[in-house]
């Protein structure tokens, strides 16, 4: 494993963040990981270097947390956590405090290492709201309950609203892949001005880089609600999944290794976050931070998703 310092957090962040919301019960992923293969899955992640848990509070009503917590065990306080806020909560000090002691409590914590807003959606779209956001945030790492705070598929626009606040955050959590390049141009700009790096959530397109398909696979709700499944671009996307197949086939690895490969080589990729309930797979994922894909096979991966972007674009 390879590891990075985030300024602040003086632990050692593995470039794979265990990402936590298949871990427990969801409407997007069902009820198919029991708590004993949730554990399994974390306490493998720590047997192969990592280092860092994504989770959230909407991540099964707590219950990531809370598994989270119980499987990390005697590694609770030198793991890297980060957890994050629904935004419809009350854009109040006093709401803000009560959610992060919920999440504190469920991990079985004092402090989480970084806490996000998970969405921006419409809460945070003037500048007032954002202005008090970043006041609210801000406290919350005064006090000690967060060392760091950050964002979660904010653009650049509601960064702008942000003006010199932006500051205070540390992270934006966005989509990242060779199928999803929605957070280059202005936000990647912007974020880099601000020096904040990203943590790629989704790297393998939620598995369809990883792997083939299967008709299960396919029926998971969170997969058929995504763009990337749809009649429409599947096809396309598959296209981009052979030729990350084949580079895995030349270098005798993991397709899953040469999409992450891929994601970490980017530009402004702090970490790249990949979520599991098999412990098998965690296996698999976690060599990627070490594999070194060439200029060439960079390149062609390159190309290929930028032959997607434009097909995407015109559906």
């Amino acid at each position: 494993m390879i590891y990075k310092r985030l300024n602040g957090i003086e632990k050692d962040w593995s470039r794979i963040t265990l990402g936590c919301w298949q871990i427990a019960p969801s409407g997007g992923w069902g009820d198919i990981c029991s708590p004993k293969d949730a554990d399994r899955v974390v306490r493998t992640a720590l047997d192969h270097g990592i280092t860092a848990f994504d989770t959230a509070e909407g991540y099964g009503d707590g219950e990531s947390e809370r598994r989270l917590g119980k499987a990390l065990g005697s590694h609770k306080d030198s793991a890297i956590i980060i957890s994050k806020i629904w935004p419809d909560a009350e854009l109040t000090l006093k709401a803000y405090q009560r959610c992060l002691d919920c999440s504190l409590m469920a991990l079985g914590r004092d402090y989480v290492d970084l806490y996000l807003i998970h969405w921006p959606g419409n809460y945070f779209n003037n500048r007032d709201q954002s202005s008090r956001l970043a006041e609210i945030m801000n406290t919350l790492k005064k006090n000690g309950k967060a060392t760091k705070v950050g964002l979660s598929n904010f653009k650049s626009r509601d960064l702008t609203l942000f003006g010199n606040d932006l500051k205070i955050f540390s992270m934006n959590e966005v989509p990242y892949s060779l199928l999803d390049r929605a957070y280059e141009g202005d936000t990647l700009n912007q974020c880099k001005n601000a020096s904040i790096p990203y943590m790629a959530f989704s790297p393998t397109a939620q598995g369809l880089l990883a792997k083939p398909m299967s008709l299960e696979d396919l029926k998971m709700p969170t997969r058929q609600g995504h763009f990337l499944y749809q009649s429409a671009i599947y096809p396309h996307a598959k296209k981009v999944w052979e030729i990350v197949r084949n580079i895995a086939k030349e270098l005798g690895r993991k397709p899953v290794e040469v999409a992450l490969a891929w994601v970490l080589a980017r530009e402004n990729i702090f970490t790249a976050i990949v979520g599991t309930r098999k412990k098998e797979q965690v296996s698999e994922f976690a060599k990627s931070a070490e594999l070194k894909l060439s200029p060439g096979q960079l390149q062609r991966l390159t190309t290929a998703s930028d032959q997607f972007s434009v097909v995407k674009k015109e559906h």
